[in-house]
């Protein structure tokens, strides 16, 4: 089995978007602007992703 992660970059500030998606992008454990966190790949953090996929960027990476 492969242990695939997720580096997510906050590309776009989540100023004037509603709460939720600022909420969002918190839980994913970003704080500010083009910072990056490795999470791993699983069903609930691509589904945040994809609530939030117009701020962020996603690479996968190797763990």
């Amino acid at each position: 089995m492969s242990n695939k992660q997720l580096r997510i970059t906050l590309v776009k500030s989540p100023i004037g978007y509603n709460k939720r998606q600022k909420g969002t992008v918190a839980a994913l454990g970003l704080k500010r602007l083009h910072a990056s966190v490795i999470q791993p790949d699983t069903p609930p953090i691509r589904g945040m992703i994809n609530k939030v996929s117009h701020l962020v960027q996603v690479e996968e990476v190797d763990a």
